[in-house]
């Protein structure tokens, strides 16, 4: 049940007819609220916020707005409390805010807040986890003399709350601060059309530049007709997932025929990829398991396609085009975690600013220049930034030309130039930038977990603070193991177990608590140990590529399970560990090569990891709908 409460009185609200009460109780009713209250002063609201078992919506009687702002404010699929921002100056009593990151960092006087980026919108969405500091907030707020809302957030995000910024765009909201400002605020209302602004709203603010000039000029037209048609977003993203197996399939066979028309189905399975989000926004369709599935579907149809192109290559005799997949798919994998483990410690830094930059130096200099730039919209230097890092719609525009103009390895060899090149600029910088933020990421959520450290590291793993030197000695270990295995010969049958050891070594070690600067990049690394080791294994071991290209893929699936994870803060899948851990997998593939059935191993492993990922898929999502319907991830 979602309760919204309007408070009635306090403030500017006081100078507004008694109708605005009236008109906001409709407002919110329309815009979902299950039960409308109108609270008289904040110890009033505090009492009933008390009460509420599920999320409360909280407006003062001074908020003007269209009755699809309440609804987006409703339905923010942000996983936690959300605070409406406007870009308005404040009004004399009207609280400035301040935002990093998409985050309210700091609410309160103008005057007190010089560097503020825009007032507070007199509503707040606050979900059930935060209602005890809603309710101590409004005490507090209410001791201190205060009867409005302004006072009640700045007390709000002096708790320490997460309070994402849900900003308006294309719509209207303001707050009136007497009856002229209010008949001028509904003139301004009633000349927006809200359902096209809706559509309009769908498309992400700020996307990446073939995203943004070549699919979202005119996929809302296709968001539009789904809609009408009464598809789903889950139901578009199976359909995308159809095309990009198609691609697949076409760029495998080969011939110029099939790999232009794989090209043409990958870019209009983009494009779909883009409409199950773009339609989730317009019709309000959140859930869990749709943004899980989103976020797994992206990763799965890049490496089908992936597997698509080495098939072809090698099929064609253009080289073996299983190893280019392999590269590929390893890159990619351990820079999007990089990038899972980098968000957050940005995140975490936004929120902690004074902690993040003692005294200054080159890490606040990188976040100004990037500000800079980022503000910048639509210039020369917010494209190149945008474009460098090789985002999923360049990454998807590339391999459909190359494809379709040359042939499947030169659009391989041309993924992983750009990826490193991409992966070598991002690390520097982030890696500087971190050096600078000082905050333990690791320490903050459950780092074992998304290590990915199964029972032997767990009950044995020591408590050495330098956990990234030991990550990277894994890595090279797994590396060396390659190079060996490379060469041939009978010395990768004592390698192995020297290799495997170095690898447990270095791992157990890397358990110890993570309070590094760079601390962050341990998860990243110990999956490209474990990848590069299962393929040096399999090298060795004589396991057939396609093969060994299966087991890395289903490795993948369980770690992006693991990375959504982190992002929403969730606990374990259910049969996480069933998994065994990276390093009880590693253990039997090498008992495997010594043994002589290397690729019995693998593949054994491989059907095994996979049914255990699909029954915890199950027990996650199928056996649990309603608790999936209580939160509204992003897609």
């Amino acid at each position: 049940m979602t309760l919204a409460i309007v408070l009635a009185t306090g403030g500017p609200a006081a100078n507004l007819p008694d109708d605005t009460v009236g008109h906001l109780v409709a407002q919110w009713r329309a815009a979902g609220a299950t039960e409308v209250r109108v609270a008289t002063d904040l110890p009033e609201l505090a009492a009933l916020a008390e009460r509420a078992t599920g999320p409360v919506l909280v407006s003062g009687a001074d908020l003007v707005a269209h009755t699809t702002v309440l609804k987006h404010l409703a339905t923010s699929p942000v996983a936690g409390t959300a605070a409406l921002v406007l870009a308005d100056p404040p009004a004399a009593g009207h609280a400035a805010v301040r935002e990093e990151r998409g985050q309210v960092v700091a609410a309160g006087p103008a005057r007190t807040l010089s560097d503020a980026t825009g007032s507070f919108g007199g509503a707040l969405r606050v979900v059930a986890a935060d209602l005890p500091a809603l309710v101590a907030a409004a005490r507090t707020a209410a001791g201190s003399g205060g009867t409005d809302l302004d006072g009640l957030v700045a007390a709000f995000t002096a708790t320490g709350a997460l309070t994402f910024a849900h900003r308006v765009r294309l719509l209207v909201a303001h707050r009136a601060v007497d009856p002229a400002g209010l008949a001028a605020a509904r003139a301004e209302l009633a000349g927006v059309d809200e359902d096209a602004a809706e559509l309009r709203l769908s498309v992400k603010e700020r996307d990446d530049f073939f995203t943004t000039y070549f699919v979202s000029s005119w996929s809302p037209y296709v968001t539009k007709a789904c809609a009408r048609l009464g598809l789903t977003p889950t139901g578009v993203t199976m359909i995308s997932v159809f095309f990009a197996v198609v691609a697949a399939v076409l760029f495998g066979a080969g011939g110029r025929p099939a790999l232009v028309t794989g090209g043409v189905l990958l870019y209009l399975g983009f494009m779909l990829d883009c409409v199950d989000g773009q339609l989730a926004r317009y019709t309000r369709d959140f859930s869990p398991w749709g943004g899980w599935l989103d976020t797994m579907a992206d990763r799965a149809k890049e490496y089908v396609v992936y597997a698509g192109l080495g098939f072809g290559a090698t099929h064609a005799g253009l080289g073996d085009g299983w190893v280019l997949a392999l590269a590929a798919m390893t890159l990619q994998t351990v820079r999007h975690h990089t990038d899972a483990w980098y968000g957050v410690l940005h995140d975490e830094a936004a929120r902690r600013p004074k902690a993040a930059s003692p005294g200054g130096g080159i890490g606040d200099k990188l976040n100004a220049a990037s500000n800079r730039v980022q503000a910048d919209t639509g210039s020369v230097s917010y494209w190149l930034k945008r474009t460098v890092v090789f985002p999923i719609g360049e990454r998807w525009a590339l391999i459909a030309l190359t494809a379709a103009l040359f042939d499947a390895r030169v659009a391989l060899i041309a993924v992983l130039v750009w990826g490193v090149l991409a992966f070598a600029y991002t690390g520097a910088l982030r890696t500087l930038r971190a050096r600078f933020m000082r905050v333990p990421v690791l320490g903050t959520v459950d780092a074992g977990l998304h290590r990915d450290d199964g029972p032997l590291v767990r009950r044995f793993g020591g408590r050495i603070p330098a956990q990234l030197p030991l990550a990277v000695l894994a890595a090279l270990a797994a590396l060396g193991l390659l190079g060996v295995a490379l060469t041939g010969g009978d010395t990768v049958r004592w390698a192995a177990p020297v290799a495997l050891l170095v690898l447990l070594a270095a791992g157990l070690g890397a358990r110890g608590r993570a309070d590094g600067a760079l601390d962050w990049l341990v998860p990243a690394a110990l999956r490209a140990a474990e990848y590069v080791f299962a393929i040096a294994v399999g090298v060795a071991g004589d396991v057939p590529l396609p093969l060994v290209f299966g087991y890395v893929f289903v490795l993948t699936l369980l770690h992006y399970d693991l990375v959504a994870r982190l992002e929403k803060r969730q606990p374990a899948p259910p049969l996480h560990d069933a998994t065994l851990g990276w390093e009880g997998r590693s253990v039997l593939l090498v008992v495997a090569l010594i043994a002589g059935f290397a690729w019995v191993g693998m593949a054994t492993l491989t059907s095994y990891l996979l049914v255990i990922f699909v029954m915890s898929v199950v027990a996650a999502w199928v056996r649990r709908p309603t608790r999936a319907a209580r939160t509204a991830p992003a897609r």
